[in-house]
């Protein structure tokens, strides 16, 4: 009979609290992960921010985003941006590996055609497979 007592406007009220739970947790990460990212704030300070947020759960949270909000923003945009040059730089270092390998691949399918029409013969085709390869 407890499952009778329990009305729409408690389930409603049960919801709201475990959605702002959820919003908390993910403000409190949010939180945590920039304070760990900002390398101008000393170690000391991280420890006193993090000791204000599990003392004072809720206001410790919007005193950090009302005091380094604008911080955040900047240190996601610069990480961001960092992290978009790191994957650039190794796209551009994965297509040249991948165009030299490319073109050696190419060249040893004309050397081999080339050995197929008759236009070198075995030893001048394996002294310049093992230029390519070597």
């Amino acid at each position: 009979m407890l499952l009778a007592e329990w009305t729409f406007g408690d389930a409603f009220l049960t919801l709201l609290s475990i959605f702002f739970f959820v919003v908390y947790i993910w403000i409190l990460f949010t939180i945590i992960g920039d304070l760990f990212r900002d390398h101008q704030l000393s170690g000391w300070a991280k420890a006193a921010w993090i000791l204000v947020l599990l003392i004072l759960p809720y206001l410790g949270a919007f005193i950090y985003l009302i005091a380094r909000g604008q911080g955040m923003r900047d240190r996601a945009i610069k990480e961001q941006a960092e992290v978009k040059h790191h994957f650039d730089e190794y796209v551009r270092q994965q297509a040249a590996v991948a165009g030299s390998s490319g073109s050696a691949v190419d060249e040893l399918h004309k050397l081999s055609d080339l050995k197929a029409k008759g236009d070198i013969t075995d030893e001048e085709f394996a002294r310049m497979k093992a230029k390519l390869v070597g």
